[in-house]
């Protein structure tokens, strides 16, 4: 018996894999542009037209893969991987030039890896975490943030300096208060899950 169309698994080259292919392929290409020219305004940005489409392929990518039912597993695993890799490559790019400190690219790139391993962990117990409200804003704080400094502070008027620098901070604390509220909901979750298993086994 033939299996029926409606229940077929939709194919790994549809459009929404095939934007987070183009948002891997971007990385490199955005990081390359900011080393080219890190002094030079030209350079700066053309790496943040990459660096803005390539969070435009993000947002793409899973409207249109809930929408039309195009989710499959390679979408799955590298949609969350072009996710970090973009972010992190920014964070990173921009504190190895100079023109954001550290402190900033740790905490946020720890707690971003951080709760990518425990989401991970806990589809062991059959749970998916979903991003609640805190951390969309946060990565909406987040992106808009990079845009700014991927432009280069200098290059921009007193007003948007201070945003940039408002929209970091922002995107800093949020990081931290969304990462315990993860940290607070996955203990939960475990513990739950543990009660439940050592309820049947007895």
């Amino acid at each position: 018996m033939s299996e029926n169309p409606a229940e077929a698994k939709p194919s790994n080259w549809n459009v929404p894999n095939i934007l987070t292919v183009v948002r891997i392929i971007l990385v490199p290409i955005y990081v390359v542009l900011m080393f080219l020219g890190p002094e030079a305004f030209s350079w700066r940005l053309a790496a943040t037209i990459v660096f803005t489409a390539a969070m435009l392929t993000d947002l793409a990518d899973g409207h249109i893969a809930r929408k039309y039912n195009l989710i499959t597993d390679f979408g799955k695993l590298w949609d969350p991987i072009a996710d970090k890799a973009l972010t992190g490559a920014a964070f990173i790019t921009l504190s190895i030039l100079g023109d954001l400190p550290w402190v900033f690219t740790v905490i946020i790139l720890v707690r971003e890896w951080g709760i990518t391993w425990v989401r991970e962990v806990l589809k062991k117990y059959g749970t998916v975490m979903a991003a609640n409200k805190g951390g969309k804003a946060k990565t909406v704080t987040q992106t808009l943030a990079l845009i700014l400094f991927n432009l280069n502070l200098d290059f921009l008027p007193g007003p948007l300096q201070v945003l940039a620098w408002v929209l970091m901070w922002a995107a800093l604390i949020l990081t931290v208060i969304t990462g315990i509220d993860y940290l607070r909901h996955a203990w939960r979750i475990r513990r739950d899950a543990l009660a439940k298993r050592d309820g049947s086994v007895a």
